[in-house]
């Protein structure tokens, strides 16, 4: 990324460049903005150039390749102490040529998995949360299931592939709750797997997870994130509203929904695959669909601009689960 320079917003293009699980990342020189730190190879825009035009230029001259096909994946804002970015990130589709850092800077090829969010500018954050976002995002069923029942389910869905789950259990009394947090947490790192719990951030310590998810009526309620960076936080949402209060918040991602009838609401009020499609648009956060969804789902909600599905029946009342776990987790 080039050196930025005068007062305001800049414009900054950045190339998400994979293969195999990892991505391409650069280090900044130690005599620039945020000096030393890790980033996606790119820069700023020379004046009248397209956000494709800049990234292709700064893409060879930092890393001596042409870019034949890019999409974009995601627009990010960020305002530091002593400048604002605007930070437009494409996603790599084809190339030519053999990536190397060009200007002598360093380079490596890192799995997606590992990027830690310390090692990189405050404003590359929100997209190295998504690239670790897996499409299938699990919802506990323990208040049907039996706590060990589930259990042993949610271990033969990690062994397939689940790495995100969220316990939702609201008729649970805190202190059972905590404690089935514990072992379904203990049981997720054995996997490299995150859970969220849905519940007062209060709690978190008590429950030793991975972060928090907010239903809706807690995320109109914050008038803050309320959790670090180190800390995942998700939200439940229905409406534009919800979905740009989550944004203002910074939240990591949100559930959308219901989409369809669900197996405890069949008559209940559903938003349709077209309106879902119209707030994927609109939404500054990456976006689950929820409400009655099936592994089959998953071609129409990426093609509606998803992350991926959120289940909860459709993955632990199915016949085989560890098939469903492989056919959204590739």
């Amino acid at each position: 990324m080039a050196e930025p320079t005068g007062a305001g917003a800049i414009h900054v293009v950045a190339g998400l460049l994979m293969a195999g699980g990892r991505v391409c990342v650069t280090r900044r020189r130690s005599d620039v903005h945020q000096g030393g730190k890790w980033e996606f190879p790119g820069g700023k825009l020379e004046p009248q150039e397209t956000p494709l035009a800049g990234l292709r230029r700064e893409l060879c001259e930092e890393l001596g390749i042409d870019v034949l096909e890019a999409q974009p994946f995601m627009q990010l804002r960020h305002a530091y102490r002593d400048l604002d970015v605007l930070l437009d990130i494409w996603r790599i589709v084809l190339y030519h040529g053999e990536p190397h850092g060009r200007e002598a800077q360093e380079m490596r090829w890192e799995e997606v998995t590992r990027l830690d969010p310390r090692e990189f500018p405050d404003a590359d954050r929100p997209a190295l949360r998504r690239l670790q976002l897996p499409s299938l995002y699990a919802v506990s069923d323990v208040g049907r299931l039996g706590e060990d029942e589930f259990a042993a389910r949610l271990e033969r869905a990690l062994a397939a592939g689940v790495r995100l789950v969220q316990l939702r259990e609201p008729a649970m009394e805190r202190a059972r709750f905590c404690a089935c947090a514990r072992r379904l947490s203990a049981l997720c790192r054995r996997f490299g797997a995150r859970l969220l719990v849905n519940a007062d951030p209060a709690w978190l310590d008590e429950c030793d997870a991975d972060g928090v998810h907010a239903n809706s009526r807690t995320l109109m309620a914050l008038s803050e994130r309320p959790l670090g960076g180190e800390f995942w936080f998700s939200a439940s949402c229905h409406n534009t509203v919800e979905l740009e209060k989550a944004a203002v918040l910074a939240a990591d991602f949100a559930v959308l929904g219901p989409v369809q009838p669900t197996a405890t609401h069949p008559t209940g009020p559903i938003l349709g695959w077209e309106r879902f499609a119209d707030l994927c648009r609109s939404a500054r956060v990456p976006v689950y669909a929820i409400g009655g969804m099936e592994a089959l789902d998953l071609p129409r909600a990426s093609t509606a601009g998803a992350q991926g599905l959120a289940m909860i029946s459709g993955l632990w009342r199915a016949r085989d689960l560890e098939a469903v776990v492989r056919q959204l987790s590739p």
